[in-house]
């Protein structure tokens, strides 16, 4: 495990998705903070006029800016490159000698793949953190319910937030793995996971399909906000996590059936 690591944070391309991933809010204070002479005042998301007021709000707009699109693409990226980008390296053979075999391999690759989804999200929110006080005035937040926390207390439930996106993301390194078993080209597994994702929220906005979203991995993904009440309301955190245990166990499970029975050419 410790090895995957090593090798998923050593490699360029990680650290300039990380990078990417902490320009969104840096980006969005910036552009409040050059913008905040009024002239767009009443304009666009509540949340977004409150950053001026507080930069802790930077975290939440970048978290909410950053869902549908940004971390979706980079987790299909590195879930997708679990197991073909090894194939494509010619290297996949040569991690299959150890003893353990190839169910190992699989549970530290989406180990890694998991760990990358947690340190993705806690850039987003500490970054956020980090340009929004030095760009605006910091103090006590008002939450959702109404209710006052202190600056402590926020930093708090933004680590809750990043658990909670985190959670989210669950379900898709799952399937990235997945589709990652099925090709020696990681661009095409990386294009399809992602792609998944898409057409994931693309359904989950069709009133028409209402029945189906409640099963779509993506159907919690914004219900973070939970986490901004007083008292916190974990409905949608429990719910978001059985829905994403069930497509872990789902596309685990098919991964490891492909994967068992997969010829290893490279």
């Amino acid at each position: 495990m410790l090895s995957e690591v090593t090798v998923l944070f050593r490699r360029l391309c990680t650290w300039a998705m990380i990078g990417a991933l902490a320009l969104i809010p840096i980006l969005i204070a910036v552009v409040v903070r050059v913008s905040s002479d009024g002239s767009a005042s009443g304009r666009g998301p509540a949340f977004l006029n409150s950053i001026t007021e507080n930069g802790l709000f930077v975290s939440l707009t970048a978290l909410t800016v950053a869902i549908p699109l940004f971390l979706p693409l980079t987790i299909g990226v590195v879930a997708g490159d679990t197991i073909a980008g090894e194939a494509n390296l010619g290297t996949l053979r040569y991690l299959l000698v150890a003893p353990a075999g190839r169910i190992r391999l699989l549970l530290v690759k989406y180990a890694g793949a998991a760990l990358f989804c947690f340190v993705a999200t806690l850039t987003v929110v500490i970054t956020g953190a980090i340009i929004g006080a030095l760009l605006f005035p910091v103090g006590p937040v008002t939450l959702l319910s109404g209710d006052t926390v202190g600056v402590g207390g926020y930093f708090g439930r933004l680590l809750l937030l990043a658990l909670y996106v985190t959670v989210s993301l669950m379900g898709l390194s799952a399937i990235g793995l997945f589709i990652s078993t099925l090709t020696t080209i990681p661009v095409g597994a990386m294009a399809a996971t992602a792609a998944l994702a898409a057409v994931a929220q693309i359904l989950g906005a069709l009133p028409q399909l209402e029945w189906l979203h409640p099963w779509l991995f993506t159907n919690y993904w914004l219900g973070f906000a939970d986490f901004l009440r007083q008292p916190i309301v974990w409905s949608s955190f429990i719910d978001n996590a059985v829905l994403q245990a069930g497509y872990i166990a789902v596309f685990g499970t098919l991964a490891y059936g492909r994967f068992s029975t997969k010829d290893i050419l490279s």
